[in-house]
């Protein structure tokens, strides 16, 4: 990786979610001490800023770029923040913020956007061409979301982090996405969950509610074991990341969406040159945490 990657990007419209996406962002950077790059598309010419550092001229209006960044340098003053706005449609210009950037962050709710898009058109569209990883955040995620309840007096603040959660296709266990879940689980530590999910190829002719085919257990106790063997190697790797291994019969999107309940992070991978899956865009929807997606070869 080289050190132009050595940020967290997070693309600002002025809509809640991505609001809400900045300042995951902003809690991303701290905890890997890195910077924090803000990018607005807009119809206006490039002023790059450094925060908290903001000036504004007489007569001018704050933009929705200044106000993330004031929110944020106040609310994260020891992060150092670049903000800055591009006259590149939406799309193409977080595309190439993506390209040289650790990872992207983007709101995945909201009625407005950038360059006329919906939000939802542009995370996804985004997503499913990145260079590197993107996290999608819904409009009112907050910092305690990603922690364990408190009921104790305990600041929530310093609440331990819930699960990672990664879904994995054992036919193309990647070793970028395996890394960027172990490497995320361990910067917060908090537990990783793997999960599996399979199915019967179409010609068995096994229709949901029937009966389950035999030797059905004896697939999954071999994928199991598959599913283990590809672990271990990163357990070794991060020995202090709690790991454990879950492996289902069923629909990824159905399992792996009950998997990330009362997760802080969800985290699936991509192929590079394909589109984004309909699981994967099935979590993006419906996920009640943040969702990483990850491109892999």
């Amino acid at each position: 990786m080289t050190s132009g990657t050595r940020t967290i990007t997070a693309g600002i419209d002025g809509s809640r979610a991505s609001l809400d996406a900045a300042d995951w962002a902003a809690r991303e950077a701290g905890r890997r001490g890195l910077p924090l790059r803000l990018l607005h598309a807009e119809s206006a010419p490039a002023m790059p800023a450094r925060i908290p550092d903001v000036d504004v001229p007489v007569g001018r209006t704050r933009s929705a770029l200044d106000r993330a960044a004031i929110q944020l340098s106040y609310a994260h003053p020891a992060l150092d923040i670049i903000a800055r706005s591009t006259e590149t449609p939406a799309v193409p210009a977080l595309l190439a913020a993506a390209a040289e950037t650790q990872t992207l962050v983007l709101g995945s709710r909201g009625s407005t956007g950038c360059a006329g898009f919906p939000v939802g058109s542009v995370a996804l569209g985004v997503a499913a061409r990145a260079q590197r990883p993107v996290v999608l955040v819904r409009a009112g995620e907050l910092p305690e979301d990603e922690r364990m309840p408190t009921g104790d007096g305990t600041p929530p603040n310093t609440a331990p982090y819930l699960p990672v959660v990664l879904g994995l296709d054992l036919d193309h266990p990647a070793d970028d996405l395996i890394r960027y879940a172990f490497d995320t689980a361990a910067v917060r530590s908090a537990p990783l969950h793997v999960v599996h999910t399979w199915t019967l190829p179409p010609h068995h002719g096994h229709a949901p509610g029937s009966p389950v085919p035999e030797g059905t257990a004896e697939r999954e106790d071999g994928k199991r074991q598959v599913l283990t063997g590809t672990v271990q190697p990163w357990r070794r790797k991060f020995p202090e990341t709690p790991v454990s291994e879950r492996v289902f019969h069923g629909h990824p999107g159905h399992h792996l969406l009950k998997a990330s309940t009362g997760a802080g992070l969800l985290v699936t991978g991509r192929r590079t040159g394909e589109r984004l899956g309909r699981s994967a865009r099935w979590l993006v929807h419906h996920a009640g945490c943040p969702v990483a997606v990850v491109p892999h070869a």
